[in-house]
């Protein structure tokens, strides 16, 4: 199984924001972690709508988590952003030309690993995707031309 990079950007902009603890733009989420801006406005965008962060426009703004890291649910987050509905062409019956739907194991078969992988995401939260938040922030300045600098917890 493969996330879309969306996905993949969205739980990347979740993840600072859990260790920044504070305000951050979209600008310098992109450069910390090397990755297109405009892509990660849509992401931001999205995650708004979805209520898992608040957004402030303007000098000054930025994005900051809605809700703590330990309540926002890694699966829930996921299904929220990825869309499964067309893992393969047999999953969407409005657009399946598949000639042998129905006669294979193929869809059953994805169908419940598709849902065991989502049940091991449900299992995790946004804070247990940086245990260790300093760690965290610490590889993305050594990585990036960008400091990266913030509040972290005594924790890590």
């Amino acid at each position: 199984m493969r996330l879309s990079l969306h996905t993949d950007y969205a739980l990347r902009l979740l993840m600072f924001l859990a260790v920044k603890q504070q305000q951050a733009s979209i600008d310098e989420i992109a450069k910390a972690y090397g990755i297109s801006r405009n892509h990660l406005m849509k992401v931001g965008q999205r995650l708004t709508e979805l209520g898992y962060v608040t957004a402030r426009r303007g000098r000054g703004g930025g994005l900051t988590l809605s809700h703590s890291p330990e309540s926002i649910n890694v699966g829930a987050l996921v299904r929220q952003v990825e869309s499964t509905r067309a893992f393969v062409e047999c999953f969407d019956p409005e657009t399946n030309q598949c000639r042998v739907t129905g006669g294979c194991g193929l869809q059953a078969a994805l169908s419940l690993a598709l849902g065991d992988f989502m049940v091991r995401l449900d299992k995790y939260s946004l804070a247990d995707l940086v245990p260790v938040p300093k760690k965290f922030l610490d590889r993305l300045s050594a990585v990036s031309l960008y400091p990266v600098s913030g509040a972290i917890n005594d924790d890590g």
